[in-house]
């Protein structure tokens, strides 16, 4: 899968494109977007219009964006959704990618995939 130029490793060890590589279900996936504080209301244009899109994927379950407190122009964005196989599709779909070169050019987005974890007396899987 080619990725889009701003996308950067959160991990240069395992990127993205191997993660997509891995069956597992279900999958969180957590971008965090670095933007120039200038560039704030493009990116979240920019976010949008690519959200329309994937929040109508199949496999898509839920998202949440975040953006740091203070002065930070930092954002995560959380999403939830039934397998890696579904974010690979989403993240495939030519509507999709259509939608990335809207996004100004000091946004970097750092992608990378999880799974719950149980920890007892804590945390369920």
């Amino acid at each position: 899968m080619a990725v889009f130029k701003p996308f950067k490793p959160l991990d240069d060890n395992f990127p993205f494109e191997r993660q997509l590589g891995i069956a597992a279900a279900p999958v969180v996936l957590i971008n965090l977007f670095m933007v120039d504080s200038a560039d704030e209301a493009g990116f979240l244009d920019a976010f949008k219009a690519a959200a329309e899109i994937i929040t109508k994927q199949p496999g898509f379950i839920s998202m949440q964006l975040h953006r740091a407190i203070g002065d930070s122009p930092t954002y995560l964005n959380y999403v939830v959704w039934e397998s890696t196989e579904t974010v690979r599709a989403a993240f495939t779909d030519p509507e999709f990618l259509a939608k990335l070169p809207a996004y100004p050019s000091s946004v970097v987005a750092r992608p990378h995939l999880f799974q719950k974890v149980a920890v007892p007396g804590f945390c369920t899987a």
